[in-house]
């Protein structure tokens, strides 16, 4: 069975990983906007 230091280890790498995904998807959006408004010429 997992100990309760094994358990905040991995809720702190959840944690971290979740945020990288949230900012990570964040940035593609932009990029995948930059790059339409940049192909549509406007």
């Amino acid at each position: 069975m997992a100990t309760e230091s094994d358990l905040q280890v991995h809720q702190a790498t959840y944690g971290k990983v979740i945020g990288v995904l949230k900012y990570g998807a964040i940035a593609c959006f932009v990029i995948a906007f930059a790059v339409v408004w940049l192909i549509s010429g406007k």
